[in-house]
């Protein structure tokens, strides 16, 4: 009998043992985070040092250079994060009505798999979360100052802080004081910065108020070369951003430069441009600062040793390209989403992965690294072996991807298309849109801008006919519903 319970209890050692070397995931994640606005990545604001924690996590790990998402809104894309699946099979299509919780989700097999899971900050999917062992999150949108928060316990009012600090300080009291420390854990850390209406903290909003950013190429784009969707929009600097809770003319060195200088047409759109960037860039840099807290204290408390740290955005945004700002199409800049990822031991630092990876692959990627179960109707794949540096053979060469809020805010029409790492097919369709229908194609190797629609050019007809079969294809491996 004592052999007997000498024997079970060795085994529960080895259970218990094993169980905690799981590995821990810290999912670092922001709402309208260009790529384009990290340092690693590169391009025209690669020496404005914005991210260097964020940049930190690419140089001891992975950055993804072709990181994609499936449906670029905000709600659409969570709904996809949590459940691995595309708009139409998650219910959430857009940013209006409500989401069922009640379906299969990540992280409530990981609670089955012995992780201890938690959600802070913004979510922005209506109702009570589920599979959380705790969350505390946004009402919707949510507020920059004097945040309001949600628990199971009820709401809670943060007097006079800014929402990227709290959302941080009540991650890190989870780490010091709400976690079970024999399991291993699943923390969510989402930011509301740096969505419109862009309000950065006191320090960083100083900070940046007396500096002036690059231009991009495509400032003054007139949309010459593209259909009826790039024209229609209501999301241009020019026209839609506002000059009070946008740019925030009222605010008193706004209000007397614009009363000295009056300026008008291009110089106009130029300091409306500035403007933006001192804000959206500054709410950055104050994400980046508080994600140096967290990583600072996996170092101090020893987590980091066995903690995957994964950085990304709901989609991406423009920054002024095209004269816009948003995001919705599936043109590059919204389309694309940062990604990066830090695993010790495991990811090879300094590594650059250049596979074709999207959002509907982070659910399968936490169950793989958790060693959990994955469900075959979950439509991604795993990024784990990427992650240890071998893709595997039968890795997708084509994206599709989906847009469906029409009407709606920004006036983008709907649209759908497939992606491959050089060309482009767009399927515009539905209300507004000449004829129901309007398609373009673009070759990104030469037109890496996306300025000029080949669609109508016979030289590409054999790759356009491919396109269109790998579409149809794709929305059968999809089960995406006829569109009518």
């Amino acid at each position: 009998m004592k052999r007997l319970i000498s024997l079970f209890t060795l085994i529960l050692m080895v259970s218990c043992a094993f169980a905690s070397e799981k590995p821990n995931i810290l999912w670092l994640f922001s709402d309208d985070h260009a790529y384009q606005a990290i340092g690693a990545y590169g391009g025209r604001f690669e020496k404005e040092n914005l991210t260097p924690n964020i940049d930190s996590i690419a140089k001891s790990g992975m950055l993804f250079e072709r990181a994609y998402v499936a449906n670029s809104i905000c709600a659409p894309s969570r709904a996809t994060l949590l459940t691995g699946k595309h708009s139409h099979l998650n219910g959430k299509y857009d940013n209006r009505g409500g989401f069922n919780h009640n379906q299969q989700q990540f992280q409530k097999i990981l609670q089955k798999s012995g992780y201890q899971t938690a959600m802070i900050g913004k979510i922005h999917l209506n109702g009570k979360m589920q599979g959380f062992d705790y969350w505390e999150v946004l009402p919707g949108q949510g507020r920059y100052w004097n945040p309001d928060f949600i628990t199971e316990k009820g709401r809670t009012k943060y007097k006079g802080q800014h929402s990227t600090t709290v959302i941080t300080d009540r991650a890190l009291n989870w780490l010091k004081t709400g976690r079970d420390e024999k399991k291993p854990f699943m923390l969510m850390v989402h930011y509301k910065a740096p969505h419109r209406h862009w309000e950065p903290n006191k320090k960083q909003k100083a900070a940046f108020r007396s500096r002036t950013f690059p231009e991009p190429d495509t400032l003054f784009d007139d949309y010459e070369g593209r259909g009826t969707a790039a024209h229609k929009q209501d999301m241009s600097i020019a026209k839609t951003m506002t000059m009070n809770s946008d740019v925030k003319a009222y605010q008193p060195e706004r209000k007397a430069y614009l009363e000295k200088h009056n300026p008008q047409g291009k110089d106009l759109i130029r300091w409306k441009y500035q403007a933006y960037m001192q804000d959206y860039l500054g709410c950055i840099a104050g994400v980046d600062e508080n994600v140096g807290r967290l990583l600072a204290h996996l170092k101090e408390s020893g987590l980091d040793k066995n903690t995957v740290v994964m950085y990304s955005a709901d989609q991406g945004f423009y920054l002024g390209e095209h004269g816009w700002f948003d995001k919705r199409f599936m043109y590059e800049e919204s389309f694309r989403t940062p990604l990066v990822a830090s695993w010790k031991g495991v990811i090879k630092p300094g590594s650059r992965n250049s596979d074709l990876v999207q959002n509907i692959d982070f659910a399968e990627t936490f169950l793989d690294i958790a060693g959990a179960p994955i469900p075959e109707d979950m439509q991604g794949r795993s990024l784990v072996p990427l992650l240890k540096g071998k893709t595997p053979k039968d890795w997708r060469t084509s994206l599709y991807y989906h847009y469906y809020e029409y009407p709606a805010v920004h006036s983008v029409r709907k649209h759908e298309g497939v992606a491959d790492k050089r060309y482009k097919l767009i399927r515009f369709y539905g209300q507004d849109v000449p004829n129901g229908e309007e398609w373009e194609f673009y070759d990104l190797k030469n037109d890496p801008q996306e300025m000029q629609s080949q669609y109508a050019n016979p030289e590409h007809s054999d790759i356009i006919a491919s396109l269109k079969k790998e579409l149809t294809k794709l929305r059968t491996q999809y089960k995406v519903p006829a569109i009518q």
